[in-house]
This record gives C-alpha cells, structure tokens and sequence, in this order.
C-alpha cells in the first residue's frame, strides 16, 4: 500500500508541532547540508527551508506518493527516493534530521550511532519518534486483530517499532563521540473533534502494517470495528470533544 499524503496531513499541525519544537533545540548556525530523514510530504522539510535559507536542504523518503507530494509543495527542493535503513551520504552532514520516521526501524542503539557517524563535526543528529506503542490506539490493533474472520485464520501484525528506553540513546551516542546529547519525552494530548478522528489519524500511519495484513475486502469491516473500539477507549469530554494521548520520544546529539 501507497502513503496517502492527504491523509497524512489531516492533522498537519499536530505531526509538525513536534518537528519544531525538535528544531529549536539544534543549536547550529549556518550548516551547508541539511538532510530530512523520511520527509513525508515536506511538512518537517518546510521547516528546516525557513530556518536555514542558505543551505543545502535535501528531503529523503521511500515511498514515491509522498516526494510527489513534497516536490509539489516545494518546487525548488530537492527530493531523493532513499531508504533510511541503507542510504549513506556523498560526505559529511551538517544537520541530519528526522521526525517521526526511524520507529518504523530496528535496533535503534546501532541506527543512532550509524546515522551519527555521518554527521560533520560542529554538526548535529535531531530525531524525534512516537513512544506511544503501548497505549490504547495501538492496543487495540491487535485486540481487534484477534478476533473475527482475520483472527480465526491467523492474521497478525508483527512489532516493528524500534523505539528504546532515553538511556538507551543517550549511551548509544555518548559512545559514538557525541560532545553532548540532549534527550527528552513529551506527551500531548490532541484534541480532536470526536473519536473517530482517532482512526482517521492512525490510519495515516500505525494501521497501515495491519491494513496491509488483510484482504482487500477485509479492511473496511476491520476498520469499522476498530473505530467501535476506539470510541468505547477515548470518551467524550465536556464539550464534545476527545483527548488523544500521543507521547514523543526526542535526542539531539552534537558534534
């Protein structure tokens, strides 16, 4: 299955709000390259052509919908069909960043320091990824997986989030030569207008692995009954709305 940008960036203020507050705290001035690590469709990108007008900005993504889509909102950029698993750059980055991208990879200990050892020295690593794989949104993937015709042939969706405890970053890069590494966990709480703006959102992302685990006939009936769930999850506030809990997890390692 394709990205959907569109869907994606049905919550574009909610998904960016993270980028930069991640941004703010990269303290390098005037880098020459700058790489966004799964740009997505150049929401996060935007950011980093604001902040540093002068520099080399390149945006990375594997899926073709979403450079499409990046390419037509900044026309002058520069976007590469990349996997984050395996690319290298030409030569050293001054600023390599990522939001809500690396999750989807594993052994984040040995990515980190992978990714780090390309960065120029005065330079600096930014990532930032969900650390919400436990709570009920994607709990419930797996309850509703569980059960009904999907569950009686077996279908289930394996965990690829790669997501570590803070220390395990902060030793990770401490030991790759980093001179100083900043990590922090921040938790919002969207609010959305009704519960099944919940499904809208994980639809964007953390339902694709299990929508790509069923027939095509399946989905929309797995995705009715997921939303039943997530309405009797995330109740109704005072005035009508839901809160939808969404913790991050953010490093910044400098060169």
């Amino acid at each position: 299955m394709s990205w959907d940008p569109s869907l994606y960036l049905r919550f574009e203020e909610y998904r960016t709000r993270p980028a930069g507050e991640l941004l703010a705290r990269v303290d390098v001035d005037a880098p020459r390259d700058v790489v966004d690590l799964g740009c997505g469709p150049g929401n996060s990108t935007e950011l980093l052509f604001t902040r540093w007008p002068d520099a080399r900005v390149t945006g990375l993504d594997l899926d073709d919908a979403m450079l499409a889509a990046a390419a037509r909102r900044h026309p002058s950029g520069t976007w590469k069909k990349a996997d984050v698993a395996t690319w290298q750059p030409d030569g050293p980055v001054d600023v390599l960043f990522s939001n809500a991208t690396l999750h989807w990879l594993p052994d984040h200990a040995r990515l980190y320091a992978r990714l780090f050892a390309f960065v120029a020295g005065g330079g600096a690593f930014a990532a930032q990824v969900p650390n919400n794989h436990a709570a009920a949104d994607h709990r419930l993937i797996d309850e509703v997986l569980a059960r009904g015709k999907w569950g009686a042939r077996g279908v289930r969706v394996e965990r690829r989030y790669g997501v570590s405890a803070p220390e395990v970053y902060y030793d990770a890069l401490a030991e790759a030569g980093a001179a100083r590494v900043d990590v922090w966990e921040t938790e919002y709480s969207h609010v959305l207008d009704r519960a099944e703006d919940v499904v809208t959102w994980m639809r964007g992302t953390g339902l694709r692995p299990a929508l790509e685990a069923l027939r095509d006939e399946e989905r929309e009936a797995f995705v009715a009954e997921y939303t039943e769930a997530v309405r009797a999850a995330f109740p109704v506030r005072a005035d009508g709305r839901v809160l939808f809990p969404f913790r991050r997890l953010f490093v910044v390692a400098r060169k």
